[in-house]
């Protein structure tokens, strides 16, 4: 009996798996697309399907496997294995997922929102170097991101511990977010935050800017243009990637001087911004840290990618968390 371990990363649009060592080495991995028609009543059908498949096409069985581990969006209550309130899947009820996979795989089953197995992987084998204290934070559409403290997940009294995206930075001008609040970290330090922060700051910028011309000229823009445009010296584009940074910096600081984790890792696909977005982060950080915090919290770039999801799924079952 091999101890191999069946990851599973559940997106809005696609499904990714993965078959990994107990030590987290991805041996074979493969994706399907996520079928949200009727409800999403699909996907969990879906995915056992492929997972048949697979070990039917590798030759493996179930005795071949420690377990299954699953990180998926929404509301996870991780003892019943069900998921309520996943909106980008369709599901509008709650979904019993544990179960039907169990019943029908026969493996011990193991879930946890999206956001905190991605943290998982980047604890266990991307930049949180498997340190016991680690923070995510994953720079998408919005900002989420998980919260481990000796070497346990922050869930919360109500599986809401780790909502890193609704740290209240700016209280009194922020803009309104979509979960009701006004001026979350989310709202500036997104994807969609860079478009925010951009439309802001070029309505009183008068000077000489690239930016500034694409904004007037009504061109679709992205947050990678900005950054790369930052990059190149444009004047505009400067101002929002320092004011993004300053509120990252900040959030961050909060999470140091409560947490004061080893590493705090950058995620998400903003984060491709790399050195030059973290040298500004860090400036910040160091500004609103408590001295012994800023000694010893470093803030890193996330490493694992895409694969984050999958490698912290796989630890949920190596760990029993």
């Amino acid at each position: 009996m091999t101890n191999k371990i069946l990851g599973i990363d559940l997106g809005g649009t696609s499904v990714k798996f993965a078959i990994l060592t107990e030590n987290g080495e991805i041996q074979q991995k493969w994706s399907i697309r996520t079928n949200i028609l009727d409800e999403g009543s699909h996907i969990v059908p879906d995915i056992i399907e492929s997972i048949k498949h697979r070990m039917a096409l590798y030759e493996m069985t179930s005795e071949d496997f420690l377990g299954i581990g699953m990180g998926s969006p929404g509301a996870v209550n991780r003892e019943n294995g069900t998921v309520f309130g996943a909106y980008n899947l369709n599901w509008k009820q709650t979904i019993e997922i544990k179960q039907a996979i169990e019943a029908e795989t026969g493996l011990p089953f193991f879930i946890d929102n999206d956001a905190n197995v991605a943290a998982l992987g980047e604890k266990w084998q991307g930049a949180g170097a498997d340190d016991d204290n680690v923070v995510f934070v994953t720079l998408g559409t919005g900002v989420g991101g998980g919260v481990i403290t000796d070497g346990n997940l922050v869930h919360g009294v109500a599986e809401s511990g780790g909502e890193l995206g609704h740290i209240t930075v700016d209280p009194k001008d922020g803009f309104d977010c979509t979960c009701g609040k006004k001026g979350c970290l989310e709202t500036v330090a997104s994807a969609t935050g860079v478009l925010n922060l951009t439309r802001k700051l070029s309505e009183e910028y008068a000077g000489d800017s690239q930016l500034k011309t694409m904004v007037d000229d009504g061109a679709e823009i992205t947050s990678k243009q900005v950054f790369d445009l930052a990059k190149q010296g444009d004047d505009l584009a400067e101002m929002v990637v320092d004011e993004f940074s300053f509120y990252l910096g900040l959030a961050c600081s909060h999470l140091g001087n409560i947490l004061n984790p080893k590493f705090i890792v950058i995620g998400g696909g903003v984060s491709n911004a790399g050195e030059f977005l973290l040298e500004k982060v860090r400036k910040n950080f160091a500004q609103f840290t408590f001295p012994n915090v800023r000694e010893t919290t470093k803030i890193k770039i996330a490493e694992l990618g895409n694969d984050a999801g999958v490698i912290g799924a796989s630890y949920l079952v190596k760990t029993g968390l």
